[in-house]
């Protein structure tokens, strides 16, 4: 079945996006607002184009009548935690990167390959998954992937598991107020809200303080994830996980100015950064190198997504494996599955092949 026709439950809602136009708001949100002089949380939506409110009440975000099928939550604050940056005995992973904002595609790939059960909840049991960044950005659809994640982070703790959503170069240029790649359906949010579209995911909303909660890099088992690469500067730098982090977290409001000003700061979040590195696909990278960077972290292999493949790719006898998979083309995409350390391509139509 064509996945734009195909409805989707998220959290209290049922979602269908058939209706949803790529050029205009008509119906958006929630944006869960709560301002620094009140508890008081507020949801703000847009329907029919004209702004809506709704109180968040015991937790709920319920959306007002007549407003089309946003997804409604239930607010969380566990999974507002800064959580460790390293786990072990994990017996399996799931990986995949780079949806900007294309919700269609990834429902279908998550339910095909059993991720998620038929109405859009969390079927992994005690499995993680980790996207490795770009959600936003692109796509028309990026709200309703972060409310479906936010969901999805709640599911899997209950269940034992843990979604890992780590923060990517199009997470940081949007929290730091570079909108150059934000879909213009956004416009009429930001509009009749009154904020920037970066403002609409700040440190006062829902959402926002979800993802300044949020690792850039992780290690699972033996693998290191992030969005771009490590390179070999890393270990110049004398930088570790948690440090980096922690810089993160602590600078992903901070505009590209003040960032590009700190040595240290300019390496985390721009060119060789691990947000940013290409490394791994240029010819003149070597698996020597790679084994040196490996060995500094004591892991076998590196989960990257940022540069765009047709499919799940293994470089260098796999100690690289490339998670993005184009989704941003809003056609399909794949994902990775590590589990009895066996590596495996999980494909858009629900098959799976060894890697």
């Amino acid at each position: 079945m064509n996945s734009i026709f195909r409805p989707v439950i998220l959290g209290l809602a049922f979602i269908t996006t058939a209706a949803i136009s790529n050029d205009k708001a008509e119906f958006d949100g929630p944006y869960v607002i709560t301002p620094a002089s009140s508890s008081q949380s507020t949801a703000y939506w847009v329907c029919n184009n004209k702004l809506k409110s709704t109180a968040v009440i015991e937790q709920q975000v319920k959306r007002p009548k007549s407003c089309g099928q946003l997804p409604q939550a239930t607010t969380s604050a566990e999974i507002k935690q800064v959580m460790p940056d390293t786990y072990s005995g994990i017996k399996k992973v799931v990986a995949l990167s780079d949806v900007h904002g294309q919700f269609d595609v990834l429902i279908t790939l998550l339910t095909n390959q059993k991720i998620i059960d038929d109405e859009g909840n969390w079927a992994f049991g005690n499995g993680h998954m980790v996207m490795t960044g770009d959600i936003f950005d692109r796509g028309h659809q990026v709200n309703e992937v972060l409310w479906f994640m936010y969901k999805l982070d709640q599911q899997a703790r209950d269940a034992g598991g843990m979604v890992h959503l780590l923060m990517g170069n199009h997470e940081q240029m949007v929290l730091g107020g570079d909108l150059r790649y934000v879909h213009k359906r956004y416009d009429v949010a930001a509009k009749l809200l009154n904020r920037p579209y970066d403002k609409l995911y700040g440190a006062d909303t829902e959402i926002g303080q979800w993802l300044r909660s949020k690792n850039t890099i992780i290690k699972i088992n033996d693998v290191l994830y992030m969005h771009g690469g490590i390179s070999s500067e890393w270990i110049s730098r004398n930088l570790t996980l948690a440090r980096a982090n922690k810089l993160y977290r602590q600078h992903v409001d901070a505009s590209k100015q003040s960032r590009k000003a700190d040595d240290e700061l300019n390496f985390l979040f721009f060119g060789n950064g691990p947000t940013w590195y290409r490394g791994y696909f240029s010819e003149e990278f070597t698996e020597t190198e790679l084994d040196t960077i490996l060995n500094h972290f004591d892991v076998k292999r590196i989960v990257v997504g940022h540069t765009s493949q047709e499919r799940i790719l293994g470089l260098f006898n796999n100690k690289v494996i490339a998670v993005d998979t184009s989704i941003k083309k809003g056609q399909s995409g794949e994902l990775l599955l590590l589990e009895n350390k066996q590596l495996t391509r999980g494909l858009y139509n629900g098959s799976r092949e060894n890697l």
